[in-house]
Parts: C-alpha cells; structure tokens; sequence
C-alpha cells in the first residue's frame, strides 16, 4: 500500500476529501502523515482526530525560503512517503524541493489549468468572463502552477455567479477528482510519456490519454 503525506495550510477539506475517501474503501493508500507550514491550521486537529500523525513547521521562523523547504523535506522523509500531496498548501516550494519529489509530488489548482494559475482564480474567471471554469491535478514542476495533467473537472459559470458560489461549486469537483488522481498513482497506473500524463485502464493495462500536460 502506498504511503500518503499530505501538506496543508488551512481547513484542509481537500485532505478531509482524502481521508473520507480512505476511510470508504475507495482508496487503497496509507495516509500516514499531515503537515501544515501554520501551526494553528484547523485542518492539524482532523488529522489527529482521524489517528493520522499531524506536525507542524512555522514557515516563519526559518531564515528563508530554502531553509523552510529543506527542513519540510527532512520532515517528510522521516514517514517515506511513495507520495507527497499539496492540499491547500498555500507556500511556493523551491525547484530543489520539487526535485527531490519529482514525480511523486501532486497538487490541485482552482482552474482548468494552464488558465489562470496563481490567486484568485474565481474572481479572475469571472472578470473574464469564461463560460467554463473548473479544477485540475497535475504533477508538480518548478514553475508555478504548471506540470503534466492528471484530471480535470469543469463547472459552468453562471450568470448568476459570484466569486463565493463559484467557489463551491468548483470545491465540490476538487473533492471528486483529487482522491480519483491519488487512487490512480496507489494503483500504479499514472505514466509520464512526454510531459504528458496517461491513465492505464484498469482491464487490460492499456493507456488511454485524458489531458495534455501543463508544462
């Protein structure tokens, strides 16, 4: 069974998602630690009520950017995780970091990448003026908010909307997709071919492209 670390900065309801999942036999993985970069992260007390291991490190009493990611990358690697898993991790991580778990490192984004990477993402598609908005789970790189596509869920935008139920609406999808993309990695059927990303079906081993990469 493959082993699951999850950072968080927050809530973490992408994480509850996770372990909801687990918990419903749906998802064959061992979430064996939680991490947040904020102490008083809401989402440490889910984890340690769910019997996971919970840690924090202050991202602001390190010196730098450098000495924060090398000392998460110590924290990490203390649980061997086959897997590392950005949930709401609101800190950019360094390219040695992203090196270090080169392949193994997944993050989702509130956007049908590669549109609007970074903040605010909602309000960006709305200003916009998009008709689809949506989420997606891709395999971290050392740019920002890029990488080779595992999943992507969209929603329609109303006109109607707001920033908030806009927001929820594309919640509700991170939720579906994110265990969806872990329990892929668990089963081994995630292939990097190019900068792009292919799910072997789980018949006949074959592979089946879904989304073109980011990068």
């Amino acid at each position: 069974m493959k082993r699951v670390v999850i950072l968080i900065s927050g809530r973490g309801s992408n994480m509850e998602a996770l372990i909801a999942a687990r918990d419903a036999g749906k998802l064959p993985v061992a979430i064996v630690a939680v991490i947040s970069n904020r102490p008083d992260a809401r989402g440490l007390e889910t984890a340690a009520r769910a019997g996971i291991a919970s840690e924090a490190l202050d991202h602001k009493t390190f010196a730098g950017r450098a000495a924060f990611d090398a000392a998460l990358a110590e924290c990490i690697d203390r649980y061997a995780p086959d897997l590392v898993v950005l949930a709401g991790f609101m800190r950019i991580l360094g390219e040695d970091f992203v090196r270090h778990y080169e392949g193994r490192l997944l993050n989702i984004h509130p956007s049908l990448l590669p549109a609007f990477p970074g903040l605010h993402t909602h309000q960006r598609a709305l200003e916009e003026g998009v008709r689809v908005h949506g989420c997606t789970v891709h395999f971290v790189t050392p740019a920002l908010d890029h990488g080779p596509i595992i999943l992507q869920a969209a929603v329609p935008v109303l006109d109607t909307d707001s920033e908030e139920t806009l927001a929820a609406r594309v919640l509700a999808q991170e939720h579906v997709i994110y265990p969806q993309a872990v329990r892929w990695f668990a089963e081994g059927r995630l292939q990097l071919l190019d900068g792009r990303v292919r799910v072997a079906s789980a018949g006949d081993g074959t592979a089946v492209l879904i989304a073109p990469g980011g990068d």
